[in-house]
């Protein structure tokens, strides 16, 4: 065989091992244990719109667009109702984490229950991605080793809409405040940025959780004469503030903020009732057609409820544990999961790519809206207008000042 033939055949042999060689490299598959993952959140009462069912939804859509079972990932999602109380929400992540296996447990929206869970998380040394409570002390004095914060806190929506607010105009401000962890953060943030652009604080007052009847705690705003009325409320108890300020006629003489506010609680009240409102969203179903297809998606599967930021959150929290669960190989060492999260940052078509800090907090653009007029509204759920995106590196309090013991 001369020379020529002979190289040739040995490049057709090359070839041939190639091509039986690259079908075993694109098949490798993830060869480490399941991976379950726990959603912890309000099933049932104020918050239920919110995440709920929509959140267990938007975590199965994670685990269904990461392609884990083509990677060989066999991946269970569990869910339960943690009913907005601190000590039900401990006590099921205790026993997920002790007794039934749980890698990971995800969205636990109502920061006191977020506080305590955080806390079974850090004693047990076990994996939490928190994308539904807003308490910024998450990454802040709270923070934990195996803990990530995603989607917003109340630094950011303080600092997007307070500061908004006070350059508009808004100097004098009064607090309708949720009596829990949650809305006292968001009014000690909103209060020092309004304080911090030139505005005053006249008072507060604090409505407990779930409040039916806001009578009593709107009259006292309305006197107050604040030109601002900051609702430091969310969910069922937002629409019950908004709804009783229309009936008292308070819109007609001073600015509601609504400093959390979700588009079911848009959907609730109605564009002719929220017109013009003005507040921080870290996300929004209609941004782009990934995010137009996600929404839909979850519209699906829950009796046609579009996807709030919260459910988004999920997707992204999901989504990148298991990229990085994939990258170390093993769901059950919880501090290197965590660890390579933080190392690889986030990376998911809901919010695009971002750093995951020190301190836990993920980092993304977030958006000032502005809630649509009724003839504006062009087709379903259309109901904000984007006036700003606030850049990742803004809208998240800075590194340095927010106390993380983790943060050397």
């Amino acid at each position: 065989m001369n020379s020529n033939k002979k190289n040739a055949l040995i490049l057709a042999l090359t070839a041939g091992v190639a091509i039986v060689a690259a079908p075993l490299q694109a098949s490798a598959e993830y060869k480490g244990p399941p991976i379950k993952i726990g959603v912890l959140n309000d099933q049932s009462s104020l918050y239920a719109d919110i995440a709920g069912p929509g959140g267990v939804i938007a975590a199965k859509l994670a685990v269904e667009d990461f392609g884990a079972a083509a990677k060989g990932m066999k991946v269970e999602i569990i869910s339960a109702d943690h009913q907005n109380k601190a000590d039900v929400g401990a006590g099921i992540a205790r026993r997920w984490w002790d007794q039934e296996g749980v890698d990971l447990i995800t969205d636990v929206g109502t920061s006191s229950v977020g506080l305590a869970v955080n806390e079974v998380a850090r004693s047990m040394g076990k994996a939490y991605i928190n994308t539904g409570s807003a308490t910024s002390d998450l990454t802040g004095k709270a923070c934990a080793p195996t803990t990530i914060h995603m989607t917003y806190d109340t630094w950011m929506l303080a600092h997007g809409t307070g500061t908004a607010i006070v350059k508009q105009g808004g100097k004098s401000w009064f607090f309708v405040t949720a009596d829990y962890a949650f809305g006292h953060a968001l009014e000690r943030d909103t209060s020092a940025v309004v304080k911090a652009n030139g505005g005053t604080v006249l008072g507060d007052v604090k409505a407990p959780l779930n409040t039916q009847d806001f009578s009593s705690f709107m009259v006292q705003a309305q006197a107050s004469k604040a030109q601002v009325i900051g609702l430091a409320n969310a969910g069922g108890d937002t629409v019950n503030a908004i709804k009783t300020a229309g009936e008292f006629g308070i819109t007609k003489t001073q600015m509601l903020a609504g400093l959390l506010v979700f588009l079911p609680d848009i959907h609730a009240l109605g564009l002719k009732t929220t017109q013009g409102l003005t507040f921080t969203t870290p996300w929004y179903w209609d941004l782009n057609d990934d995010t137009r297809a996600f929404a839909k998606k979850v519209a699906a599967a829950n009796k046609g409820k579009y996807a709030t930021f919260n459910q988004a959150g999920n997707y992204s929290a999901v989504y990148n544990y298991l990229r990085a669960v994939e990258a170390v190989g093993s769901p059950k060492d919880a501090k290197a999961v965590i660890a390579k999260m933080k190392e690889m940052g986030a990376d998911d078509k809901l919010f695009g790519k971002g750093p995951i800090r020190a301190d836990g907090r993920a980092l993304h653009d977030v958006y000032l809206v502005q809630v649509k007029k009724p003839e504006e509204s062009k087709y379903p759920y259309d109901y904000y207008k984007i006036l700003a995106t606030i850049p990742a590196n803004e809208a998240f309090r800075p590194l340095k000042d927010g106390g993380c013991p983790l943060v050397k």
